[in-house]
């Protein structure tokens, strides 16, 4: 309902647009960009707001939940909604009746006026959560699906509703404690949300050059009459276009995803299809035409800045066409010959796939003589080598920042802890009530309270005791405020990942399910914390009252959580063979590539553990020492910067993001990654140089474009034909046309359907 927001008086030479000197921000990027004015009379929590907020919440949870079951899991970000929220906005302000309404003794308008920024922020704020929650990794939904899919488990809703919201609500409490740290200081800016308010700058003062560095992107801002289409018109015809494509890779062709030609070329060659195949080998020569297929595990290429494109391109190019293939036809590394070069399956000595139902007891345990008396764990090369990149992704991570960003990190923290002084945002800002910090106690507390609660009741299920969640909240508390600086000053989230599953995986090995619950709590809550963090800076920008805040994240997060589940819930119970392969239609989309990752990630270092694969005598003891090469790593690039202070490229080189070419390899395939490098390089390279004008106006709203139109009809695919079992058959419909891709060349490895090598 219409609220009006809580505020004192404005300094009316601020209102006004004057800004002194002494009050401007000290990080420049945000004095260019961010306005230094506000309006607190604009109303804020408006009917419009909760609306659109949470219909556009709900919708990017249902359709990144529906997707990420998918082979190629599609996620779509909150620009989808910041851009059709205008219209939308827009269109309600022009047809709502604007006479008042009585409340529980409270008046509200359905339309308090023209829709204006600050509603539009909240809207976003909200939509937000629906990406948090289904996008990405998806982390809690992942857990539940493992439990239920892969170990078969009868999980309670409850409890299952309980992992949900908690992890998320744990991450809203730790936010709110750092605050102070990471949203007030003026050192502490969060890079990302500067090209997020140039997306909202409302061009308030033409006389101000600077302050409209973006405005040729300004949502808010009057579309200068130039020729071609309006961003609008330009965002419905691609949608159109993208909705009525998507029925040939999602349905009627859907060899359009993956175009293999080289096993057509070699139909009887191992070799050829294991170099080829778009899905099961390294892609050399594959290409698709299907957007998902390009979007599907690093998100849109088209919002990706091309510095990061380059490093990312110059790491895959390293691992998947230099390093993988060395390992594996050159040295035959970890008898990788003895197994296909790209699985993201488990696998016995002899080559065939790990049955893990046989080392399990009937608690989901690991039954330590069944599993001396099966044999050990075997990985395919390619995930082998993903595994120990990410070792050395993070010490290069947190070497890289110490050396080109811990000074200034030092800085601006001495800085922050200080609190100096107030630039013209936090002034401001002192308009609004302040949200007391025991309101997110509270929160914080009774999450901690219902988890512990959740290990003591259902405690065979989760299977973490409570020791193991408390070293969990006690993880994430003192991680979060270091990474947060990091982030918060340099855009960079060191990720912690894979550290906090080795560690755990030693301290209590056999139990696979205690180390998802241990990763979702410990690792997990942190992201969320940062993700709500970040918003509320977004927020301070923008000037939005911070109790405002504090409703539309919270409201947002319980309703995407319960939305999220349900949707997984649904889908878990009604598409027949979800997530298993074996049993499945061959050509069903719903694989879940993303979530056997994480059921092997659980198997790997839960129930096996760290110690026997990673340990003295493990046949993987050697990629540790891949956490020593990545800290070394950053040392020459840092050492050349200083050498050679006037080469502006040195610096550039960022050997974090390089290592992250080898990232979400699997269940991200070659080809995924590599349209992905070549779809990002056209559009902010080429098009970025040689047609800045086109670029600055649709690019963005090309992506949204794209995002939508493959999503919604993705979804109308599967409720008019998929779900009804009216599946096409015919030579277009068969995937890759790579039979003997995940073959072994070992000799004497006998595998179905593949020759055997003597």
């Amino acid at each position: 309902m219409t609220s009006k927001p809580d505020h004192h008086h404005s300094d009316p030479e601020k209102l006004n647009g004057h800004t002194p000197n002494d009050d401007r921000c000290s990080v420049e990027e945000v004095a260019l960009v961010v306005p230094e004015t506000d309006d607190p009379s604009l109303p804020v929590m408006t009917f419009r707001s909760w609306f659109l907020g949470l219909a556009s919440c709900t919708i990017l949870i249902f359709l990144n939940t529906f997707f990420i079951y998918r082979t190629q899991p599609l996620t779509i970000s909150a620009i989808l909604m910041q851009i059709a929220a205008l219209p939308a906005g827009k269109f309600m302000a022009a047809t709502l009746p604007d006479r008042n309404f009585g409340f529980m003794g409270r008046t509200f308008s359905l339309n308090p006026g023209p829709f204006n920024m600050k509603e539009h922020v909240i809207i976003t704020v909200i939509a937000n959560c629906g990406v948090s929650f289904g996008g990405g990794d998806a982390y809690s939904i992942g857990a539940i699906t493992v439990m239920k899919a892969y170990y078969k488990q009868s999980l309670n809703f409850l409890c299952a509703l309980l992992l949900v919201l908690t992890t998320q609500i744990v991450g809203y409490g730790w936010a709110g404690m750092l605050r102070r740290y990471l949203v007030d200081p003026v050192e502490m800016w969060w890079p990302s949300n500067v090209a997020q308010v140039s997306l909202f700058r409302e061009n308030r003062n033409a006389n101000n050059n600077a302050s409209c560095l973006f405005c040729d992107r300004a949502l808010h801002e009057k579309d200068i009459k130039t020729q071609g289409m309006t961003r609008m018109r330009f965002f419905l015809v691609f949608f159109a276009a993208s909705f009525a494509y998507y029925a040939f890779p999602g349905y009627l062709f859907p060899i359009l995803t993956f175009f293999s030609w080289v096993c057509w070329a070699w139909p009887h060659s191992i070799t050829a299809q294991q170099v080829g195949s778009g899905y099961h080998g390294l892609g050399v020569g594959a290409f698709t035409l299907d957007w998902a297929g390009i979007s599907a595990y690093h998100g849109s290429p088209l919002v990706t800045p091309w510095f990061s494109i380059l490093n990312i391109g110059v790491g895959f190019i390293m691992f998947a066409y230099i390093i993988v293939p060395l390992c594996y036809w050159k040295f035959n590394t970890f008898d990788a010959q003895r197994f296909p070069l790209f699985s993201s399956q488990l696998f016995t000595s002899s080559g065939h796939k790990y049955d893990t139902t046989k080392i399990l007891t009937r608690q989901y345990d690991l039954n330590i003589p069944a599993y001396e008396s099966y044999g050990k764990l075997y990985l395919s090369p390619l995930f082998a080598l993903s595994i120990g990149s990410g070792f050395a992704r993070f010490s290069a991570t947190l070497v890289h920042v110490a050396l080109f960003h811990g000074s200034d990190i030092w800085k601006q923290s001495k800085l922050a802890v200080k609190n100096v002084k107030l630039d013209i945002h936090a002034k401001l800002m002192k308009t609004y009530k302040e949200v007391p910090q025991w309101w997110y106690l509270i929160l914080l507390i009774g999450s901690i309270a219902l988890s512990l609660l959740m290990s003591f009741v259902w405690k065979e299920d989760v299977q973490l005791p409570w020791w193991g969640m408390l070293f969990a909240f006690a993880l994430a508390f003192i991680v979060t405020l270091p990474i947060g600086v990091i982030q918060a000053t340099t855009n960079q989230q060191p990720g912690y990942d894979i550290i906090a599953q080795f560690i755990f995986g030693y301290i209590l090995p056999g139990k696979p399910i205690a180390n998802l619950i241990f990763k979702i709590y410990g690792r997990i809550s942190t992201i969320h914390a940062l993700s709500f963090l970040s918003d509320l800076k977004l927020g301070h920008y923008m000037k939005i009252p911070p109790r405002s805040m504090y409703m539309a994240q919270l409201v947002g997060t319980l309703v995407a959580g319960t939305v999220n589940l349900a949707v997984s819930w649904w889908m878990l119970g009604n598409i027949e063979n979800i997530c298993d392969i074996e049993s499945q239609h061959p050509d069903s989309p719903w694989t879940c590539p993303k979530f056997r990752v994480t059921f092997d990630a659980s198997v790997i270092w839960g129930l096996i553990g760290p110690a026997r694969l990673f340990g003295p005598g493990g046949l993987y003891r050697n990629l540790v020492w891949l956490f020593l090469i990545g800290a070394v790593l950053p040392v020459p690039v840092w050492i050349l910067s200083k050498i050679f202070p006037e080469k502006k490229w040195i610096p550039l080189i960022n050997i974090p993001v390089i290592s992250y070419g080898f990232a979400g390899m699997p269940p991200a395939t070659p080809t995924n990654i590599a349209s992905w490098l070549i779809t990002g390089t056209i559009f902010n390279y080429f098009v970025f140089k040689y047609r800045k004008g086109w670029w600055q106006k649709y690019n963005y709203v090309l992506s949204a474009a794209l995002d939508a139109g493959t999503a919604f009809m993705g979804v109308l695919l599967f409720f008019a034909l998929q779900n009804e079992g009216r599946n096409l058959k015919w030579w277009g419909t068969e995937l890759d046309h790579c039979p003997l891709a995940t073959c072994p060349i070992a000799p004497g490895i006998v595998v179905e359907g593949c020759p055997v090598f003597k």
